[in-house]
């Protein structure tokens, strides 16, 4: 899979998707992702007011091809190289983590191996996690002003895609009909 990055287009909000990462240095530009188990790293230096944000699936994978942004190990090594070349500074970098949920309760939890590779490669790599919101079971949606750090992460609630297939999702209510005519 091909990285889709570089420079954010100025003054937009930009949706960051799994296997992307995007930078920006844009006062106007917003950077925003949902979330399920796939974890998004917002990642910013506050001296040169530079950041970006990039959303991965899975975390590193013996024998899968390292330059492969689905995997965090690659799409965090991007996402560092693309600030510095942009003039940011390894030693002032602070990380903002979101994601990580569980998806399926009879499933290996991906969320939970997702959440604990971005920690510990940030840990690894001297970067502070200044924030963050991982686990649970529910989806966000995050937004990231990559200029300042500030983060925006929303809950969202009775999401479809992360219920257990043990318990079927309601019946939407209907309005009673009075009368029905059948040919």
């Amino acid at each position: 899979m091909t990285a889709r990055s570089s420079l954010a287009p100025r003054g937009s909000t930009i949706t960051v998707v799994q296997g992307e990462f995007r930078i920006s240095d844009d006062p106007h530009v917003v950077l925003s992702t949902v979330l399920g188990s796939c974890v998004a790293v917002c990642l910013y230096d506050p001296t040169v007011h530079k950041g970006g944000m990039n959303h991965f699936l899975l975390p590193e994978r013996a024998g899968a091809c390292k330059s492969d942004i689905r995997f965090g190990a690659h799409a965090m090594e991007l996402l560092i190289n693309g600030l510095l070349k942009i003039g940011g500074r390894r030693e002032t970098l602070r990380a903002k983590v979101f994601g990580g949920s569980s998806m399926a309760t009879n499933l290996r939890d991906i969320g939970q191996s997702n959440a604990e590779f971005a920690k510990s490669f940030l840990h690894n790599e001297n970067i502070p996690v200044v924030s963050e919101s991982l686990g649970g079971t529910l989806a966000r949606r995050v937004r990231f002003w990559p200029v300042t750090g500030r983060a925006k992460m929303l809950l969202i609630p009775n999401s479809p895609d992360l219920q257990s297939p043990a318990s079927p999702r309601p019946l939407p209510m209907q309005s009673p009909v009075e009368s029905v005519t059948l040919f």
